[in-house]
Order: structure tokens, then sequence, then C-alpha cells
């Protein structure tokens, strides 16, 4: 049987409400808070419509998402990109989905001219760090280069 190619698209500000029902569920699965789908709805379309986010959709479903950040560089001149998250619905997780979002989420990164991209990730999502580490990702937790590297965020 032929493995079918996994469809991945730049999702528009009409995509919000299917965007913020996977951000809900990506939140509640990992028993974090969420302000629910109707005022995430609002959020995504806004940062869609004002091109503060570029988010990439997988599958008809949609089955999951990638979505990232631009921003100026501060030590060169290109771009710092940040992936803030990338979910695939747990019952398709498995199948190259999050590969395929990974993927294109690299390609349009190259291609803005940023200089890489950054993320976080848990330490026991060891699913999701074989991926990250598997595309080309390193892991700054102390290794050859250098001390490692914590996350920290003060919420208001």
């Amino acid at each position: 049987m032929e493995k079918r190619e996994i469809q991945v698209r730049q999702a528009t500000a009409e995509d919000a409400a299917a965007i913020a029902r996977l951000l809900h569920d990506f939140n509640l699965e990992f028993e974090e808070p969420s302000p629910g789908v109707e005022a995430l709805s609002r959020n995504v379309r806004r940062l869609l419509e004002t091109e503060e986010v570029t988010v990439l959709l997988a599958g008809e479903g949609p089955d999951g998402l990638s979505l990232f950040r631009f921003r100026p560089a501060l030590w060169s001149e290109g771009l710092e990109s940040y992936l803030q998250e990338l979910y695939v619905v747990p019952t398709l997780r498995g199948r190259g989905i999050g590969r395929a979002l990974l993927g294109r989420t690299i390609e349009i990164a190259r291609r803005r001219g940023a200089d890489g991209i950054d993320l976080n990730t848990g330490e026991t999502d060891t699913a999701a760090r074989a991926l990250y580490e598997s595309m080309g990702f390193t892991n700054a937790e102390g290794g050859p280069d250098g001390p490692s590297m914590l996350f920290y965020e003060l919420g208001f």
C-alpha cells in the first residue's frame, strides 16, 4: 500500500477556530491552563491578521499544527525564529505528521532569512525530543557547545 503524502498548508485568519481547538486540546493534554477555545480563537485570528504568527496546518481535520514567530535578530542581519507550538492529535501520532509540519517550518524559516529556530519542550516529552533531534536540533544541556540553557518565565 502506498503511503499518502501529508498535506501541509499555511493557515489564514479563517482557520482561527480550528487552530484554537488544537491549542486548547494541547494544553489540556499536558494539564496546562487554557483560556478556552473562544478566547484562543480571537487571539489567534488577531495574531494571524497582523502577521505576528505563522501557523501551518496538516491534514483536513486539521490533524496538527506548527505555530511559530519571527523577529529581527540582535546578533545578525537575519531573523530569529521561535517555534512556539508543534502539536499533532494524539491518535494520529507516529504517522509522520509532526515531521511534515516541522520540515515545512524549517523550510519557511530558511526562506524568510532566519538564522535558526529556537524551541522549548518538556524533558519528559521524549517523542518530541526525538523528532527535534532527528531533524537536526541540538539540546544545549551542558554538552560540548557550552553550559546548560534554562527556560524561565514570569506570569502576570
